[in-house]
């Protein structure tokens, strides 16, 4: 099932259908401001379990990461974050960057690794911000890749609901999406490090 969403002006209705597929459970493919990603609700185990089996990642080591609507939801997840992490945070979002920050105990327990850390997105996209708005809290987010071996990432949503539509239960159509992923930036030591970067540079 294809959802076409206007980027700029999500139609509430469909944000509202789609968001009722996240809370039964159900894995969407949507996009973000960098690549398109396979998304669900952070706190329902069985379709974090879902996206972990379509991506062949094991939930227990994989370091997993979920979209918020802002950095004031970021905190609610995460350990009290120092004043440099939260102007560097200000400066860079809404935008392509996952943050990588200390989780605390609201985080639900798949997502606690042995590190106790945390991917966290706030991308900038309005479908993506108007589901987690809609949905009231945070969605797991990963990457859609077509093969493991080659990091090939779709960027035509047609061809995205050819090759997945049948193994996701909704696939958005929200334009054509980027090649690159988001930087990641590793803020949990006395300085930022960026582990990868992405299609936007980062603002120090």
């Amino acid at each position: 099932m294809i959802f076409k969403i206007h980027p700029a002006d999500p139609q509430k209705r469909k944000i509202q259908a789609l968001t009722k597929i996240l809370q039964d459970g159900g894995v969407v493919i949507y996009p973000t401001d960098s690549v398109y990603g396979l998304g669900c609700d952070f706190a329902n185990s069985e379709a974090v379990d879902k996206i972990c089996k379509l991506r062949g990642l094991d939930p227990v080591k994989a370091n997993l990461t979920f979209i918020c609507k802002d950095i004031s939801q970021v905190s609610e997840y995460t350990a009290q974050m120092n004043n440099d992490t939260f102007r560097l945070m200000k400066r860079n979002l809404p935008g392509p960057f996952t943050f990588i920050l200390r989780s605390n105990n609201a985080v639900p327990k798949m997502f606690k690794n042995k590190k106790r850390t945390v991917g966290v997105r706030i991308p900038s996209n309005n479908i993506a911000i108007d589901l987690v708005e809609e949905l009231g809290r945070p969605i797991l987010s990963t990457s859609l890749k077509a093969d493991e071996d080659i990091v090939e990432y779709f960027t035509d949503p047609r061809l995205i609901e050819e090759k997945f539509g049948n193994r996701v239960d909704a696939v958005i159509d929200g334009g054509i999406g980027n090649l690159e992923p988001s930087a990641v930036v590793d803020c949990t030591g006395d300085e930022p490090l960026l582990v990868r970067p992405g299609v936007q540079d980062l603002r120090l």
